[in-house]
């Protein structure tokens, strides 16, 4: 029984599209109820179908913490299987995906904390990683480039530092409001070395002027070079794929075989 419960929630493709849509679902539900007017009129519905939403995460939650000691990536007797699985990516995910729903039976809370518990009805849509192809070849790229992403982001972490402080010297004299401090000096650097340039804070003197054209300039290399990085790992992730899973034809006798 248990067997068969495990490959339900993990392989019937009914099953998994059913959660999928739930997921994609509740995403839209909570965009909708952010409009006054539709949480107004519709909130009977919007109650139901949360309540409908989350006994289905839950019974999902429970069935894959019940069968987790049949999943061979854990390791250990089945007691440490399950604890796994709760302390892993997806079961993390899976819990605070109902969590918020419970705790105010369970704690008496403030209104203003509630409606900050509702706001992790979002993380639902992170289950999509569990069943959506093009997450889970997202996250694998993400991984596996995780070590230049993180010299980029030392780099960029570096170039933030020198271009705030260089920024509070030239400027602080003539804008002593803007550019108090090195921290606030700091905001400027990260809208103009990502190139967002909000227009907030921008300095006055011609000093501080070239210094900002010259990291606007180093900004459009630097937000380039991350992005080539995932999309040359991304590129190469697919087309991996796509040869494995080439289907093949014996000349000889016709018969279809995977690569």
């Amino acid at each position: 029984m248990k067997k068969k419960v495990y490959d339900f929630i993990n392989n019937n493709p009914i099953f998994i599209k059913f959660i999928y849509g739930l997921i994609i679902l509740n995403v839209v539900a909570l965009i909708l109820q952010s409009y006054e007017e539709l949480r107004v009129s519709y909130s009977d519905f919007f109650n139901s179908f949360e309540l409908f939403s989350v006994i289905v995460f839950t019974i999902e939650y429970v069935l894959r913490l019940w069968t987790s000691d049949l999943d061979p990536s854990y390791k250990g007797n089945s007691f440490q299987k399950r604890i796994k699985f709760i302390f892993s990516k997806f079961g993390l995910i899976d819990l605070f995906a109902i969590l918020p729903f419970y705790l105010p039976f369970i704690f008496p809370f403030d209104l203003r904390i509630l409606r900050i518990l509702r706001l992790f009805r979002l993380l639902r849509i992170f289950k999509l990683g569990r069943y959506s192809k093009s997450l889970k070849t997202i996250s694998s790229v993400l991984k596996e480039t995780r070590s230049e992403l993180s010299i980029t982001l030392f780099i960029a972490f570096i170039l933030l530092v020198l271009s705030s402080t260089l920024m509070y010297y030239f400027e602080n004299d003539v804008q002593p409001e803007k550019f108090a401090s090195i921290g606030h000096s700091f905001w400027w650097a990260v809208a103009t070395l990502t190139t967002v340039g909000y227009g907030d804070v921008y300095p006055i003197t011609g000093i501080g002027k070239i210094l900002s054209a010259i990291i606007a300039l180093i900004g459009i290399g630097f937000v380039a070079l991350p992005t080539g990085i995932i999309s040359s790992a991304f590129i190469e992730k697919i087309q991996k794929d796509r040869k494995e899973n080439r289907i093949c034809k014996c000349p000889n006798c016709g018969t279809e075989y995977k690569n």
